[in-house]
């Protein structure tokens, strides 16, 4: 699988997110509280809502629709109503750039 470039490590905020479209596809790209970069499949699994619109906490986004609760280190839901797993994708920073694997 081919790593992708997405983004500046630096346009990410600590406890922030960010929406990422590639090959007809909507990622969102991550930075939880320690530094570390994530991506998961960028719609919620309840309704389809973009979840770097969303709330990171931590390892956590919420969904800004209905609220459910995704840990984004690992796709599981941990609050309803969502009640389908996100995709995670491996995702690395080099030379000050976010790269995700698809």
């Amino acid at each position: 699988m081919p790593w992708i470039d997405a983004c500046s490590a630096a346009e990410i905020e600590a406890e922030g997110a960010r929406r990422f479209d590639h090959g007809g596809r909507t990622f969102a790209i991550f930075r939880n509280h320690e530094n570390g970069y994530f991506c998961t499949d960028g719609l919620c699994t309840h309704e389809e809502v973009h979840l770097a619109d969303g709330l990171v906490v931590e390892n956590t986004i919420e969904c800004p629709k209905h609220s459910s609760i995704f840990d984004f280190t690992t796709g599981e839901v941990e609050t309803p109503p969502a009640c389908n797993n996100l995709r995670t994708y491996p995702t690395r920073v080099e030379g000050g750039r976010v790269l995700i694997e698809l």
